[in-house]
């Protein structure tokens, strides 16, 4: 007996063999997969009161965006390509003007445009990169993780100090007016170590916690000067330690050329690491992070990526592990994995101007399988396979995008977008269902958003941040508005 079979689906299961099953079936029992094969044969053997027809559609491993920022889902396009605005926004919001309602609204936002998209796990950030994170005070990682919870999907919320120096400044919005306060690493510190034992592995191991660290450039060690430097140092290696000594992933946001030799020389690159961007990496730093068993999170769609490029195939032939992220939301991207997919493949054959690099089923693996063993989670999640928790996305492809119906693995990579995921299970629960989430109301989630947003916007100022730049029509680059 089962609790649901999805059946007469094309199931492409991201198994070690990669099987894909033509007439396939997978069975469900409470949170785990107890079936997967042909129809014919799992009816045979199993039963389940709620049975889903899978016919005409794709079921496969829910997506895993391996990097994304708690809280830009209310921020977005705001400042309209205009970085340096933009980065204002996020410090004034995050800091010293969010209340724990923006961010559980956001939270729901983003997960709810996860779901939406068939992205059952990923990590977000709590923040903006790691120099305007809410770590201040537990009651803003709280929020956040209530709201996914509430949507249902899977999360890994990365916490921790910012750069020095500190005290930073925080405040908590009261009676609508800012009372600012200075707050130290130690406060930032035991914040994290808070959340870790409210949510880390709660709600049947959907909620999660990740400890970030500031990463170190080249700028950074010449701007923080010797004392500020050795204190910046001494914070990433006990941030790392805890992460290790926890059972959790280490993350760190925005590494580029010699900033990943640099953490090999503290000491806080392993298995459990996940380095995100890594651009410019040198050949020395493409051995460093496949020695250590690190993973890199590459964002082929973000801002990074075209100030610099991560060598992904380089690292890939290296024997290291690259998972896909979004780095949503954001001005100029969503949380869309098909798009960030089809972008990972573009970006690379451009490169090498040879369009047989990165092929198709590769960047699959990497917002599966190799996601999953990116955050540790590999004997749970990334496929269908018998004893691994029931996260599973059904895909329409009687779509005239997706049509005629041959060669739907191509069809799946090449050609599909968010848009297109029908249904969605997650932990065994279906969460999406003809499009439709079942755990929260879509209205109530969008009207949330819109209220919080509007109350940041009053208490920040920012409202002309929302009007269109004057380079919009007409110009060929929007050059005083974009500094290159």
């Amino acid at each position: 007996m089962a609790d649901i079979i999805i059946t007469n689906g094309i199931v492409v299961t991201m198994d070690p063999h990669r099987r894909i099953i033509e007439n396939g079936a997978v069975a469900i029992d409470k949170d785990r997969i107890v079936a997967v094969g042909p129809t014919e044969e799992v009816l045979a053997s199993h039963q389940a009161p709620t049975m889903i027809d899978a016919s005409r559609k794709i079921v496969m491993p829910g997506l895993i965006d391996g990097h994304a920022h708690a809280g830009h889902g209310l921020i977005k396009t705001m400042g309209g390509g205009d970085s340096d605005a933009w980065y204002e926004a996020c410090h004034k919001a995050y800091t010293v003007a969010s209340t724990p309602e923006f961010w559980r609204a956001e939270a729901r936002l983003a997960a709810l445009e996860r779901l939406r998209f068939g992205v059952t796990t990923g990590v977000s950030l709590l923040g903006g990169g790691d120099t305007i994170l809410r770590t201040d005070e537990p009651i803003y990682g709280d929020a956040h993780c209530e709201g996914v919870r509430e949507v249902g999907t899977r999360s890994v919320v990365a916490v921790g100090p910012t750069r020095p120096p500190h005290p930073r400044t925080y405040a908590r919005i009261v009676d609508g007016k800012a009372v600012e306060r200075p707050v130290s690493f130690e406060e930032q510190f035991e914040t994290c170590k808070t959340l870790i034992d409210t949510w880390h592995g709660k709600h049947g191991g959907r909620l999660n916690i990740a400890l970030i660290t500031p990463t170190l450039r080249a700028e950074h060690l010449a701007e923080l000067g010797a004392e500020n430097l050795e204190e910046a140092k001494r914070q990433a290696r006990l941030t790392a330690d805890l992460a290790k000594e926890a059972g959790l992933v280490f993350t760190q946001d925005g590494h580029t050329k010699g900033s990943v030799a640099y953490a090999k020389e503290l000491g806080i690159l392993g298995p459990n690491a996940l380095l995100s961007h890594s651009t410019n990496l040198t050949e020395d730093e493409i051995r460093i992070v496949a020695d250590t068993g690190t993973s890199i999170a590459h964002n082929p769609s973000a801002i990074a990526s075209i100030l610099g490029r991560c060598p992904v195939p380089e690292l890939l032939e290296a024997g290291a592990n690259v998972c896909l992220g979004s780095d949503a939301t954001a001005p100029d991207r969503s949380g869309d994995m098909f798009r960030h997919m089809q972008q990972c493949m573009h970006y690379h054959r451009t490169y090498f101007k040879d369009p047989t690099w990165l092929p198709p089923g590769r960047v699959l693996e990497m917002c599966t399988i190799d996601g999953a063993r990116a955050l540790g989670m590999d004997k749970d999640i990334g496929s269908l396979e018998v004893g691994k928790k029931a996260d599973v996305v059904l895909l329409d492809l009687r779509r005239p995008h997706l049509y005629p119906l041959n060669m739907p693995v191509f069809r799946l990579i090449y050609f599909a977008n968010g848009n297109d995921v029908d249904t969605v299970i997650v932990d065994g629960r279906i969460a999406l269902q003809d499009r439709k989430a079942l755990f929260v109301d879509e209205d109530e989630v969008l009207d949330d958003a819109q209220r919080e947003t509007d109350a940041m916007l009053e208490r920040t100022g920012f409202q002309s941040m929302l009007e269109t730049p004057k380079m919009f029509w007409h110009h060929v680059r929007a050059t005083d508005q974009i500094e290159h």
